[in-house]
């Protein structure tokens, strides 16, 4: 932690809780997905579809640091890419050091729902709004609102919204979700 203090890092003691736990985990594949872009080359392109596809859940995150991101993603042209990388990566693990919680989820999560207005019958809309509702209410896990709109994004093929990691952060079979 010396050595790299902006690499996410969790007491196991405190991965039993839930919310903590699914947030490191999230971080680690957010990483992976960040050596993945580097791989390819740090050009402007690569960048720009890192930070595309990584949308909302930055935003979940804070939307002030998506804005700064964005702003920083925009000028790729005018900086040195080396730095350009350097900056983003800085900001992007200060960001993922940020809790979500329940408000910020709701938020992206409508702002995803903006996406179906409308293909969606009234009784869809009505469907979306109630789960959003017991969500907030912290009577159903996240796992449930994000499986709804998963299936109007495959229903309507959305194609923005299917490169969205926000909605498939980390692998199904890790169920973390189920508990937050």
């Amino acid at each position: 932690m010396e050595n790299f203090p902006l690499l996410p890092a969790e007491e196991e003691g405190r991965l039993h809780d839930p919310r903590l736990r699914e947030n490191f985990i999230e971080n680690i594949f957010v990483l992976k997905r960040w050596r993945e872009t580097l791989e390819q080359g740090n050009t402007a392109r690569n960048l720009v579809d890192f930070h595309t596809r990584h949308k909302y859940l930055i935003m979940a995150r804070s939307i002030e640091s998506y804005r700064q991101m964005g702003k920083l993603v925009a000028r790729s042209g005018e900086l040195d890419a080396k730095i350009l990388y350097q900056d983003y990566l800085e900001m992007l693990l200060k960001t993922l050091r940020l809790k979500t919680t329940v408000p910020k989820h709701i938020n992206v999560l409508q702002h995803i729902f903006g996406y179906f207005k409308k293909q969606l019958s009234a009784d869809e809309k009505q469907e979306v709004i109630s789960v959003f509702e017991s969500y907030r209410a912290l009577q159903i896990p996240l796992i449930v609102p994000i499986t709804l709109l998963n299936h109007f994004v495959r229903k309507y093929e959305q194609a923005y919204l299917q490169q969205q990691v926000y909605l498939n952060p980390h692998p199904l079979e890790l169920s973390l979700r189920n508990h937050v």
